[in-house]
């Protein structure tokens, strides 16, 4: 049975890498905006900021030098935040058309060897990176987010090496199914933390069945946290406290603080802390989420 999670982590994900740089006029694009949105985020209430970088014209990328400064910048301004760098990038498989399919679209293709995915990994040792547990349709063209089994244990057991807690991206039961495995393989330290990611089509819904279901399929002892894009951000909030889960917002996930309102980081952070309040429960700090998902400040 859920119980109810009294002493909630926030993540706020800060600009993610979907092209969202020409639908919102403020989304954070260079190393000092994606900095500074942070910093606010954390202020606002977030223990954790989940990062991506873009190319100044808001195109995504996987530069180690970005992600560099604005770990830097992050780290200097005095604030405590824990760190999630993704590590998603470079698993990005588009077809061509039905009739031709194996005419890759290069310029929206980038596969990588699983080495140097985790770069910016080894630069900036941030206490938490993401492992997107598995392979889906992502959306309704020919895009397909593609981590197959043998990368994402080549993944797993390079975090493991370094020394950052992976964050295990799961979009649907089979998803979780796998990363019990790799928990079980000895791939995913104790204890895993795990967090759901609800509404992309071809995935999970976002809805409570399905966040649910997920919650119930989690290892004994295992961390995890929800979320849901776009209008069902907020209500998956609610959703994920009361399973017993911690939450993520930010713009990654959704642009709008209300129905034609765009938000800021900072906004939708407090406004899931007054969700989370009102609901009779704790915002952690920083540091009580490093203690409560057991990480490791390595720098």
């Amino acid at each position: 049975m859920s119980v109810m999670n009294t002493e909630v982590v926030i993540t706020c994900a800060v600009t993610g890498s979907g092209a969202t740089q020409d639908k919102h006029p403020d989304l954070p694009k260079t190393p000092k905006q994606i900095a500074e949105s942070s910093i606010e985020a954390a202020k606002a209430g977030a223990a954790i900021v989940h990062i991506h970088v873009r190319e100044d014209d808001g195109t995504p990328c996987r530069s180690v030098a970005k992600f560099k400064e604005v770990c830097d910048r992050v780290r200097d301004s005095g604030v405590d935040v824990v760190l999630n760098l993704t590590a998603g990038m470079g698993g990005d498989l588009t077809l061509g058309p039905p009739e031709d399919p194996m005419k890759i679209d290069d310029a929206a293709t980038d596969m990588a060897p699983w080495s140097e995915r985790l770069d910016h990994v080894r630069e900036c040792l941030p206490e938490i990176c993401t492992l997107d547990c598995g392979t889906m349709n992502f959306g309704n063209g020919n895009y397909i987010m593609t981590n197959t089994p043998p990368m994402l244990r080549a993944l797993a057991q390079g975090m493991k090496d370094i020394g950052v807690k992976p964050e295990v991206e799961v979009f649907d039961t089979g998803h979780l199914w796998l990363a019990k495995q790799l928990h079980q393989e000895g791939l995913l330290d104790d204890p895993p933390l795990f967090q759901l990611c609800l509404g992309i089509p071809y995935g999970a819904e976002a809805n409570t069945t399905a966040m649910k279901a997920m919650a119930d399929m989690m290892p004994p002892g295992a961390n995890w946290s929800g979320f849901g894009i776009s209008r069902m951000q907020m209500p998956m909030v609610a959703q994920a406290v009361l399973l017993g889960g911690n939450v993520r917002v930010g713009l990654e996930d959704n642009l709008y603080l209300e129905r034609g309102v765009m938000a800021t980081n900072a906004q939708l952070v407090e406004k899931a802390a007054k969700i989370i309040e009102l609901m009779g429960a704790k915002v952690c700090t920083a540091q009580e989420a490093r203690e409560k998902f057991s990480l490791k400040k390595l720098v």
